[in-house]
């Protein structure tokens, strides 16, 4: 068929398209147009989830999209944010594994999407980004382009924040799958890719399409790293006082880190994205460390003399912005990533898969020597007072509250009760940002990864409540625990929406203070006062979820009994769960967990920077 066929014979063609598909029938060449070929190719990538906002840049996408979702080949979930669609693609590759794809208008919802897609370009998430796009012939401005007389320019846009492409060549759709498919299954170094598509080569046809052109998914991996081992041994056995700050790319590392602690004698302490690693029982680990970290891990940061580093990218809140490893005088770097290898001066980089490279690097060690002993002996006593002090916390968990006007619970409270409950019943827990986040990675004591997940890359607030959408659309069962403040609820609330229409399982457990708490803490503690951060309105939050038919709105109260008990209650609701609870806000030292290391922001740039030139790591 050569011939452009009528509407009502393309969505007859593309209806047996779409059940040879399923089918496996498909035949080698197809007379299709390119949207189809791009759903063809996708599906190939095996991605058969798209989350859509779909608009006039993206209907004729949108139409094929209906006919293969009504042949049972692929999932569309229409809802009501682009930011929301892409947290939740983000969340379903994260904690599932599975693909997804995003699909939006032309401008702002491209715009909305794009900004969210910080949050897979921080975390390393693969993630495919369909956007509709300025027509290729540029007969004038198209509504929601970039209004400048320029080509391109979303392209550039997108190109910033990662890879991108624009099928202004319909034919050219083979390098533009294949492309993406390097970034988004990368790996070790995932990310978003960006896929543009011109309004008008959407509906282009494309007469004897080869679909061997489609490029199949790839398994790559790397070999352990190159590189000189006997050195790294050695630099090993002369230290004294080792750290093994575990990021992202060793989160799935932990036989290997728990027998490299074995043997190196050092302690361990983990970025809030790697919690879980080892377990937080182990003797050696000394939870999260950085700019808002923890008594143990700043401690084995401040004093160590040797930096095992291992999958981790340097964020500034992971090392108090280059001034966590004072007294450091090596580095041994194990990382996939070339330039974050050799962040570090004095550094003995060894590039390689993170598992196979620490399994070369362990057969080289002997057990630890008893040189060690004072280090992990002075490391221990860090992590016993760090649980006295959080056992404090826990034995006062209400304090009065000027903006509700009596006693409420405070967030290290209502968080340890909460995640207790989700650990019990093998939920999974999300942290927005804010000051939720930072209690969260506080206080967590994860025994394996995937327990919690903590978007710290972007911290971008909503994600959390928005990641909860991956329940509905996961294979397998799965609930989850949105922790979320006000301020980031109110950023992305259209989970409550989208949530019930599409059969989210899980819950939303506000904590509202009535303010960004996380930012109204750093201006007084820089500034001594807070400053348009917060708000004098009481919102009712159950009457506003309560308006969702199937949501189930709850009191979590303002005792520790009340809260537990609509955890229980909510764990018996089939769909989505929103529990409010009013919680504390003020300088009472119980009311948070601290702050224990350095950041370079506001007026501490001058003295932050200062010590890291005199560091000079």
């Amino acid at each position: 068929m050569e011939h452009r066929p009528t509407h009502e014979e393309l969505t007859r063609q593309r209806a047996e398209h779409a059940a040879a598909w399923k089918a496996g029938t498909l035949p080698g060449k197809l007379n299709l147009t390119l949207s189809e070929a791009l759903v063809l190719g996708l599906l190939r990538q095996e991605v058969r989830v798209f989350f859509a906002v779909l608009g006039h840049g993206s209907t004729e996408l949108g139409e094929v999209l209906r006919i293969y979702q009504e042949a049972g080949a692929l999932r569309v979930y229409g809802v009501r944010s682009e930011i929301e669609a892409s947290h939740a693609a983000a969340a379903l590759r994260w904690v599932t594994g599975e693909k997804a794809a995003v699909l939006t208008s032309i401008g702002p919802g491209a715009l909305q999407a794009l900004a969210a897609s910080l949050v897979p370009a921080s975390d390393g998430i693969g993630v495919w980004y369909l956007f509709g796009d300025e027509t290729t012939e540029d007969e004038g401005f198209n509504m929601q382009q970039i209004p400048r007389h320029e080509q391109g320019l979303f392209l550039q846009l997108a190109a910033t924040m990662g890879r991108a492409y624009s099928l202004h060549t319909p034919l050219a759709l083979p390098t533009a799958l294949q492309r993406g498919a390097a970034i988004v299954d990368h790996p070790y170094h995932r990310g978003p890719f960006y896929l543009l598509l011109p309004m008008n080569t959407q509906a282009t046809w494309l007469p004897n399409f080869n679909l061997a052109e489609l490029p199949a998914v790839h398994a790559l991996t790397l070999n352990a790293a190159e590189g000189d081992y006997t050195e790294a041994a050695r630099w090993i056995a002369e230290a004294e006082r080792i750290v093994v700050k575990v990021g992202g790319g060793g989160r799935h590392a932990g036989p290997e880190l728990r027998l490299l602690l074995e043997r190196s004698g050092g302690s361990l302490v983990h970025t809030p994205i790697a919690s879980g690693c080892i377990p937080y029982a182990h003797p050696q680990n000394m939870g999260v460390g950085g700019s808002k970290g923890s008594l143990p891990g700043n401690y084995a940061m401040e004093h160590a003399d040797l930096l095992i580093a291992v999958g981790t990218r340097a964020v500034c809140q992971s090392d108090s912005s280059r001034t966590g490893y004072p007294q450091v005088q090596r580095v041994i770097n194990i990382n996939a990533d070339i330039d974050d290898a050799i962040h570090y001066n004095a550094t003995l980089a060894l590039l390689g898969d993170v598992r196979r490279t620490l399994a070369r690097l362990n057969a080289l060690l002997p057990p630890a020597g008893a040189q060690k002993a004072p280090w992990l002996a002075a490391c221990a006593e860090q992590k016993a007072q760090w649980q006295t002090f959080k056992q404090e916390r826990m034995h006062h968990p209400v304090l009065p509250d000027t903006y509700w006007g009596g006693p409420v619970l405070t967030q290290p409270a209502a968080i340890k009760i909460a995640t207790d409950w989700a650990k019990s019943r093998d939920a999974i827990c999300f942290f927005d940002a804010g000051d939720v986040q930072a209690n969260g990675f506080q206080i967590v004591e994860d025994e394996r990864p995937n327990q919690t997940f903590t978007e710290t890359g972007a911290s971008y607030m909503g994600f959390a409540v928005s990641a909860l959408l991956a329940t509905a659309v996961a294979s397998q069962p799965l609930y989850g625990v949105a922790f979320t403040g006000d301020g980031s609820f109110t950023m992305n609330p259209q989970i409550l929406i989208d949530g019930a229409e599409h059969g989210a399982h899980g819950c939303i457990l506000l904590l509202d203070n009535g303010r960004m708490a996380a930012i109204t803490g750093l201006q007084q503690d820089q500034y001594g006062a807070g400053f348009a951060t917060w708000n004098t309105l009481h919102v009712d939050y159950l009457t506003w979820a309560r308006a969702i038919p199937g949501l189930l709105a709850l009191d979590g109260g303002r005792s520790p009994e009340t809260l537990q008990a609509a955890l229980e209650q909510a764990a018996r609701h089939p769909g989505l769960t929103l529990i409010h609870v009013p919680v504390y806000y003020g300088p009472h030292p119980l009311g948070g967990m601290g702050v224990y290391g350095r950041w370079n922001v506001g007026n501490w740039c001058e003295d932050v920077q200062a010590l890291r030139h005199k560091i000079g790591l």
